[in-house]
């Protein structure tokens, strides 16, 4: 699918373009999501250089994601998406040229579709391609310190159970889960870091005063949010070492609770064994009261070991 973004007139205009029509005058962003064979040859005819495709948009080397050409300047960026409670990130590929922004991708993204209606609504006021990119990743930023901020909530509720709930599985569960989606959006801040250092490098003679101070802002903010990160993924480790040693003490507990029974039923056990055994000269086997006198024993003996594990404090 195709859409043009226009900027006319001081208004924008959202037109679903197909392989047979031109780029339309005033385009301010031409948006390719999902393209098919046929929408990728009618995009070749407005490129020099070749069109990216998937595997292209998510190779991880720096000089494939981040190169100039004759069609301008590409970043490939990589964007976080909350699916229920995990968090994935989306590869989205950016060339910037000299009149629009194109922007390639195989996946729906949660902030384009953001920006998409804030552009419509008129909350955003953008009037050059380098200044769209920049507001989509100042939304970006927004929504990593967003998620950071609940990974936070989600980690003080987890710090008060991990001493208190039985369900240490899913204690586990939700710790592991917290660490994938907190180092997932480390990478995303990492990958938003080079974007805009790149960009500013190479395109700042072609960006606004005002917007070479929005992207020292960005840095700025990302800067501040790295130790946020790293503070959670040392949290992550305390809250696993400590679940780990409490699961371990819940385990001792068990297993002493096995190992006082044993103790306590070991001296009746000896006396039983004692009378089982098959010599024939057992004066005891002849007492009247016997019976009676060796269950006593038994359970006096049983009783003894009980008290004194009490009084020693070990249960």
């Amino acid at each position: 699918m195709i859409t043009a973004y226009i900027y006319q007139h001081q208004q924008l205009k959202i037109i679903e373009l197909s392989a047979e029509d031109a780029i339309p005058e005033d385009t301010l962003w031409l948006d390719l999501y999902r393209p098919d064979d046929s929408e990728r040859d009618w995009l070749a005819k407005y490129s020099v250089e070749e069109v990216p495709d998937e595997e292209d948009i998510n190779e991880i080397e720096a000089s494939a994601r981040f190169y100039q050409n004759s069609d301008g300047l590409h970043i490939n960026s990589l964007f976080p998406q909350r699916v229920g409670q995990d968090v994935r990130g989306v590869n989205v590929s950016f060339n910037l040229r000299t009149s629009f922004l194109l922007t390639i991708r195989e996946e729906d993204v949660g902030l384009i579709r953001l920006l998409r209606n804030y552009l419509r609504l008129g909350r955003i006021d953008v009037k050059t391609p380098q200044g769209l990119f920049l507001e989509l990743f100042n939304l970006k930023v927004e929504y990593l310190s967003d998620l950071i901020e609940d990974v936070y909530t989600v980690l003080e509720n987890v710090s008060q159970q991990v001493f208190e709930s039985d369900e240490l599985d899913d204690i586990f569960r939700m710790i592991t889960l917290q660490e994938d989606s907190n180092g997932k959006i480390r990478l995303s801040l990492l990958d938003t870091q080079r974007s805009l250092r790149y960009m500013q490098k190479y395109y700042r003679h072609e960006m606004l005063e005002e917007e070479i101070k929005d992207m020292r802002e960005m840095l700025s903010d990302i800067e501040s949010l790295m130790p946020h990160s790293q503070f959670i993924f040392d949290k992550l480790n305390f809250l696993l070492d400590a679940a780990m040693g409490f699961s371990g003490l819940q385990q001792n507990k068990i297993i002493k609770i096995f190992s006082v029974a044993a103790v306590v039923f070991l001296p009746p056990t000896l006396i039983a064994s004692s009378y089982g055994m098959n010599f024939k000269h057992m004066p005891e086997l002849d007492w009247f009261v016997g019976y009676p006198l060796a269950i006593v024993l038994m359970l006096a003996s049983a009783a003894g070991t009980y008290l004194f594990f009490r009084r020693k404090g070990w249960l």
